[in-house]
């Protein structure tokens, strides 16, 4: 079994006061917490401060990040 991380997706669209950025890697198999095999993050950063984010990390599962995180 193949145990690297293919990323499928990484993309940044700047705007006037910060940026969009959406992150997607497809792992080997689940995120402990998550019912799937991807590890993700979309965040959405103005003037240099992350205002939201949603992302999964083992243990945590599919979560969200409201203000500065």
């Amino acid at each position: 079994m193949n145990n690297t991380a293919v990323l499928l997706m990484r993309e940044r669209r700047v705007l006037d006061m910060g940026f969009v950025e959406v992150v997607i890697w497809q792992v080997p198999g689940r995120l402990r917490g998550s019912s799937h095999s991807y590890k993700h993050r979309l965040a959405y950063v103005v003037q240099d401060r992350c205002v939201l984010r949603y992302d999964n990390e083992p243990g945590k599962g599919d979560h969200r990040h409201l203000g500065a995180a």
